[in-house]
Parts: structure tokens; C-alpha cells; sequence
């Protein structure tokens, strides 16, 4: 932690502006490295520090090397690839992803270590800016009304980082009664000071409950600050919708309910699946998304379009290609549109711009909200299965090619845990290749009726044989990988030895 940046950086910072590693950017002249001081100063150079936030979420930091920066950690493409590649539903084709794939990384592994530093990285740029504002509010420099804005975006990035870091390096919520069990240090404080670096380097985790109770109090901000209201940037319903997710971890099903119900005016599904695609970011379903664009993106070793198509480096599994509840004519099959395929396997066609990397990553859309809270529906006390049916059917009808007859009925989902099977499978289907598996395999572990015992078997990895992939039949083929149970230390990622070295006694994690 102690490599935390200490300034924000404006050639970082603005959009639309060639983007440079931080190391490079250290010795460039004054106007392009400005002190965290001076960074406050003025409503524009406030408004560039913001931006430069989402630059640092969508670019990040790992393997910047070239002019447009890292490999996307975490929310820039990083979260897709890392978030298919730890579950069944994708094989890794090549090596780049072989480690996470294969669970065969260790604490020096660059691609979980950057998932927690590049991770951490942009909590403290949250942090920095949070601070700021508050400073500038104070001076007069912009306005509460303003100040609320900026903090509530800050708030909601932080608050959905430290998220996206316990899903990968803490037992799920359900782990221990009460979620008693270790997480990570909630850092809420802006470390640009020695003394602050001296401080913050030895907090302890928090626990999990701890995590959850900061992540809803910062999304509750946030909800009440934002008003912008924009797919790239954090909006009130945005918070809004990342606390159905929340909720949903937790087994809280009312809250997902509640929460979920104040976007019923707000979006709709686009008409086809594709819609979310071929206008990323200006449609009427995307809630949430990290805006790229030809000189700020992860570049050809990170961006979405580059790896799972144009290089090939991720398939989609025959898993879940072949799993009969995706229908043959279910237009998330349709080749040239959301499938591209190419000797014979089966690539997203989701995100398609292999000339700019422009394509937007999907952090959240309003599809996800339906199912959401179809689940919770579903999983009450006293289910309410017929809403649950309902929402369910709002997501998947529209790509079937006849849902007058292909829709769900109460009569082929007629129980809870035929309702509950029945929404997890959409999931599957509906956000291959957005980053979404291994976040299901994580919360399923122990649950009461669609149990996941820690990281299902996988094809074997490297690029699979095109027979593979023959409809008709569930795949029930040999597994190259082999399942790794839920006890078993490789379940979570371990801490990186780069954060150890600097503060021992933070503990990793069993077994590593």
C-alpha cells in the first residue's frame, strides 16, 4: 500500500485525452501532475479529478506499459474476464487466463494481486476525492449541491469495489452466523501523507458483516447525493440497483424487493438482447457502465472486445451452450449478433469494437433487477411465486422466438425450488461473458436449495474441439479441470504478497 498514489493526475484524469502510465506521468511537466492540493482548487480541476476516478476504474494501473494504460482493473474489462474465467460456463482457450481458470495462482499471481491493488488503487482515489470536496465545499470553491455529487459518486465506486474485492478474497456472507468471518479492511480514508500511510498500512480487516454494513451505508449515500444521472456515471439508481445485488448476497430477499421496486418507472428492457450492445451506452436498460473509448481503454491485453473475440481467448462453454434450458431459436444464440463463431467454437458477440476498444463494460443493468427480484420472490418465507414468475418471463421472453408458447408457466415451475433453479439458469444465459458467474458460485456456497460446493469442474482448459459444441444433447463430456470443493483453500483468492510485505498483520487466508 505504501505505492498508493499520492497525487491525482490529470493526464489520468481527463477523458478524451491520451491516457499515460503513472510512471511516465511522474515526470511530466507541472501542468500534468497536479498536488492533491491544487487538485480542489477550482470547480474544473474538481470536475477532472472526478473524471479521472472513472478513468482510474475503467484503465487501471496492472501492466500499463502501453499508451493506454493497464488491463482494465477492475471495473474496466478485468471484472468480465476474471469473473468468467473463475466459473464453468467459459473455457480459457489460450494461457492468458490459464491461472485463474485452473485456480493454480498463489500470492505472487499478478492477475489476483492486481484485482486487490489496482482494486485499493481506486478506493484511495475515492477517498482523496471524498476529502477534497469536502475541503472545497468548506472554502466556498463549488457548492454543496455540487460537493453532494461528487461525494456520492465516490461513495457508490467505493462502496462496489469494496464489494467486488470480498467476493473474491472473503467467504460468503452465509459463510458464519452473523458473517463474523474475516473480510478486508473497509479503508475510508484518503492516504496521501506519511502519516496516514503509517496509520492506514496496519488496519486490520473488517468482517464481512462489517463490509456490508459500510458497503449499504455508503450506497445509501450515494443514493441520497448523486444527481447526475448518466449510464457512465454513478447515479442515485445506480445505488439503487448495486443494493439489490447487495441484498441478494446477504439473503436479505425483502430488501431486494424493496429496493428493486423503486426502478420500476425508471428503465425498461430494450427490445431485443442485443439492443444493450449496439448501444452501450444510450439505451433504455443499461444502468451502470464504464465508458471506454479509442485512447482511454484497457488496450489489446485487457479490452472486452479484444480478448473474448477478436484474439479468441475465451469460449463460451459447451456447459452451458448446451444446457437444454437455452433454447435452440432463443435469439442469445443468434450467430452475427450476440454469437460470433469461429472454427467451429462459439465467442460473445457482445462487445464488437475491435478497431477502438470502445465497447462500455457492463457493471449493471435492469435486467439483473428483474431477476433480482424474481429470486427474492421466489426465495421469501412465504414465496411469492407468481411475481417471481412474472419478472422472470419479462427478462427471457424477450428472446424467445415464441413466447407465447415457450414462456415459463406456474405449470412447468410449479415449486420453490423449481422457480429458484429456473431464474439461476436465466442468469447463466442472459449475462454470459458480462462477469457475472463467479459472483452466483460465490453467494450459492451452502444455500438451502440450489447449493454450489466451491468451483464447479470446467473443460479442460485450452481451446475446445468444435464437436463440443453440437446442440441437442446436455454436455456430459470428460472435465479437465477438476471441481475444487467449497473447504479447500484455492476457493478464495489469497492475499497478495506485495500487500503482506507491508503489513503482516492483516493475516492471509487459510491455507495459502
Amino acid at each position: 500500500m505504501r505505492n498508493i498514489i499520492k497525487t491525482l493526475l490529470l493526464s489520468v484524469i481527463v477523458f478524451g485525452m491520451n491516457s499515460c502510465t503513472e510512471e511516465k506521468i511522474l515526470n511530466l511537466s507541472p501542468i500534468n501532475n497536479i498536488a492533491d492540493d491544487a487538485a480542489f482548487s477550482t470547480p474544473s480541476l474538481i470536475e477532472s479529478s472526478m473524471n479521472g476516478v472513472y478513468n482510474a476504474a475503467g484503465v487501471g494501473q496492472y501492466n500499463s506499459t502501453s499508451a493506454n494504460g493497464g488491463r482494465g482493473y477492475i471495473w474496466g474489462a478485468a471484472f468480465v474476464e476474471q469473473g468468467e474465467c473463475r466459473g464453468e460456463d467459459a473455457v480459457n482457450a489460450a494461457t492468458f487466463y490459464q491461472l485463474t481458470y485452473t485456480a493454480t495462482y498463489d500470492p505472487t499471481t499478478a492477475n489476483n494481486s492486481y484485482y486487490w491493488i489496482d482494486g485499493y488503487r481506486l478506493i484511495n482515489r475515492c477517498n482523496l476525492m471524498i476529502e477534497g470536496v469536502t475541503a472545497a465545499v468548506a472554502s466556498g470553491t463549488i457548492t454543496q449541491a455540487v460537493g453532494n455529487d461528487y461525494i456520492g459518486q465516490a461513495k457508490f465506486l467505493r462502496a462496489i469495489t469494496h464489494f467486488e474485492l470480498l467476493t473474491y478474497f472473503a467467504r460468503p456472507y452465509n459463510f458464519t452466523a452473523g458473517a463474523t468471518h474475516l473480510g478486508i479492511p473497509y479503508r475510508e480514508v484518503g492516504i496521501n501523507t506519511q502519516s496516514e500511510i503509517d496509520s492506514e498500512i496496519l488496519k486490520p480487516r473488517n468482517t464481512v458483516a462489517e463490509c456490508y454494513t459500510k458497503i449499504l451505508a455508503d450506497l445509501n449515500d450515494a443514493e441520497t447525493l448523486i444527481t447526475t444521472n448518466t449510464i457512465s456515471k454513478a447515479s442515485k439508481n445506480a445505488a439503487i440497483a448495486f443494493k439489490t445485488r447487495v441484498y441478494l448476497h446477504k439473503r436479505d430477499w425483502p430488501n431486494v424487493i424493496t429496493e428493486g421496486s423503486k426502478l420500476n418507472t425508471a428503465y425498461t428492457l430494450t427490445a431485443l438482447p442485443s439492443g444493450v450492445f449496439t448501444n452501450n451506452l444510450a439505451n433504455t436498460e443499461s444502468i451502470f457502465s464504464i465508458q471506454h473509448s479509442a485512447t482511454s481503454n484497457p488496450g489489446v491485453n485487457g479490452a472486452l472486445a479484444s480478448m473474448l473475440k477478436t484474439r479468441a481467448l475465451v469460449t463460451i462453454s459447451p456447459i452451458i451452450w448446451r444446457n437444454a434450458s437455452w433454447l435452440l431459436d432463443d435469439k442469445r444464440r443468434e450467430e452475427g449478433v450476440m454469437i460470433y463463431t469461429a472454427s467451429g467454437r462459439k465467442y460473445t458477440n457482445k462487445y464488437i469494437d475491435a478497431t477502438n476498444l470502445s465497447d462500455a463494460s457492463p457493471v449493471i443493468r435492469y435486467a439483473e433487477v428483474l431477476l433480482n427480484m424474481a429470486e427474492a420472490n421466489a426465495r421469501l418465507i412465504t414465496p411469492d411465486l407468481g411475481t417471481a414468475l412474472t419478472l422472470l418471463n419479462r427478462v427471457r421472453n424477450r428472446s424467445l422466438a415464441t413466447p407465447a408458447t415457450q414462456a415459463y408457466t406456474a405449470a412447468t415451475l410449479p415449486t420453490q425450488t423449481d422457480m429458484v433453479k429456473a431464474i439461476l439458469v436465466e442468469r447463466r444465459i442472459e449475462f454470459i461473458m458480462e462477469g457475472r458467474r463467479w459472483s452466483d458460485i460465490h453467494r450459492l456456497q451452502g444455500d438451502n436449495i440450489a447449493p454450489i460446493d466451491g468451483i464447479p469442474a470446467k473443460i479442460a482448459n485450452g481451446a475446445p474441439a468444435a464437436s463440443l459444441f453440437t446442440l441437442g444433447t446436455p454436455y456430459t463430456g470428460t472435465f479437465g479441470v477438476p471441481a475444487i470443493p467449497g473447504s479447500d483453500y484455492k476457493f478464495l483468492w489469497p492475499i497478495p504478497q506485495l500487500e503482506l510485505n507491508t503489513n503482516p498483520g492483516l493475516g492471509q487466508n487459510p491455507g495459502w
